[in-house]
């Protein structure tokens, strides 16, 4: 039986990581819903269209093309944006974009699209309480602000992507995390039915085994 899993939990918890895992384990399709807002914002940036000004940013989306392919990559209006969404400027104008109801409400819609064939591993802030309410698994994946802040900094430099050192981008991500829980429109909560892991001193290893047992008694009916 293929099921849909949905990962929610803050900035830098490791959930499109460990999706991705899961995924290859599952022979599933990974949907990162955070970079639809991270690639969002990445063009309103681009084209110059203020990140608050919603009428404008929802004009935009009506001309914009974004797919996420079987093998991870971004693709916006063409051009794989899978370096360029995860700029630490892009993550904070991905959670301004993100309050924005009419945003929400077009990305969500394509969201729940995709997922209707069922065998999709979705992370995001509301894929549990929004997109997916109806996902057979539900994960809430959270971490020490400070354990985020280097794991961050650590991807970052792997990647070859400009970034902040770990004290700086604690800041930010406490600062991300205060947005996400306080946006007016699907603020960032725990789903009444989701499981809590706390990532702070776990491995990947660890983390992926305890999701797949989880999973386990639904693809074994």
């Amino acid at each position: 039986m293929r099921i849909n899993i949905a990962i929610d939990g803050p900035s830098a918890a490791g959930k499109s990581t460990i999706a991705k895992i899961l995924c290859e384990k599952l022979g599933y399709v990974h949907l990162d819903t955070g970079a639809m807002y991270r690639c969002t914002a990445l063009k309103a940036i681009r084209t110059g269209i203020p990140l608050n000004d919603e009428a404008k940013v929802v004009e935009m989306l009506e001309d914009t093309d974004i797919v996420l392919t079987p093998d991870g990559k971004v693709i916006l209006d063409g051009e794989d944006v899978s370096k360029a969404i995860r700029e630490d400027d892009i993550s904070m104008g991905a959670s301004d974009v993100s309050k924005l109801q009419f945003v929400r409400k077009e990305l969500v819609k394509r969201q729940q699209k995709m997922a209707e064939a069922k065998g999709f591993i979705m992370d995001g802030r509301d894929i549990g309480t929004v997109v997916l309410k109806d996902a057979e698994l539900k994960i809430y994946m959270t971490a020490s602000a400070h354990a985020r802040a280097v794991r961050r900094y650590l991807q970052n430099k792997e990647e070859g992507i400009e970034t902040s050192d770990v004290a700086t981008l604690e800041k930010e991500i406490e600062a991300r995390d205060y947005q996400d829980m306080h946006r007016e429109f699907s603020p960032l909560v725990k789903a009444d039915d989701a499981i809590e892991i706390d990532t702070s001193d776990l491995t990947i290893d660890e983390v992926v085994a305890k999701i797949y047992d989880l999973a386990k008694p639904y693809l074994e009916k």
